[in-house]
């Protein structure tokens, strides 16, 4: 993509050192990052850069159980629950800028998980780490479990009634990562995407 807006060779090398300056993933496992150290990063296993990248590349404003200097691994039980939670977050984009009209597709990623995590289903101790709407005592939550040591949560969808979702903290703990299908999302002037398998996604080898 860089190549497209490059004038010349030497600005395409320029636009890449840019690119490679500013990239998240990269810096983390230079040991750049003040959340995350290259020690607790993976390297050499299949997909080991989208595994960092979820930890390296944190949200300005963070997400449920994580905070905006390290990501984690989020992921369902269930694919109806992935598809239901990228289009949620997806739609709130699209609602700040007071448009519904784009069409993008998303890879599934599959990974194994054999360690013990903390449980929050059914437990009405952690209601407000569950709020819809907000992630102030979430990621507070987190921040405790994080320095204790813990792996990750499990805990319900607030995007799908029954979905179950984890949050892993580690990622050394993530495994066998591998491509699933694609699906794509579309937009037409209501808040609500029509979403279908996308089947022009060409799976790209790790």
């Amino acid at each position: 993509m860089l190549a497209g807006i490059a004038g010349d060779e030497a600005q395409l090398v320029d636009l890449f050192d840019l690119d490679n300056a500013t990239n998240e993933r990269l810096r983390g496992e230079h040991g750049l990052l003040p959340g995350i150290g290259m020690d607790e990063l993976v390297f050499g296993v299949p997909n080991f850069r989208i595994i960092n990248a979820a930890f390296t590349c944190a949200r300005p404003e963070g997400a449920r159980f994580s905070g905006p200097d390290r990501g984690a691994w989020y992921c369902s039980f269930e694919l109806e629950t992935a598809l239901a939670e990228i289009a949620f977050h997806k739609t709130v984009e699209y609602q700040e800028i007071g448009r519904f009209d784009d069409s993008v597709s998303f890879e599934a990623l599959l990974a194994d998980f054999t360690h013990e995590f903390h449980d929050l289903r059914g437990d009405s101790r952690f209601a407000s780490c569950l709020d819809p709407r907000r992630y102030v005592a979430s990621q507070r939550l987190a921040d405790r479990l994080l320095e204790a040591g813990a792996i990750g949560v499990v805990y319900p969808s607030a995007r799908r009634a029954r979905g179950i979702k984890l949050a892993c903290f580690r990622p050394a703990v993530v495994g066998n990562v591998r491509r699933g299908d694609a699906w794509r999302f579309s937009w037409s002037g209501t808040p609500k995407p029509k979403i279908e398998r996308d089947k022009r996604w060409k799976k790209i080898k790790p």
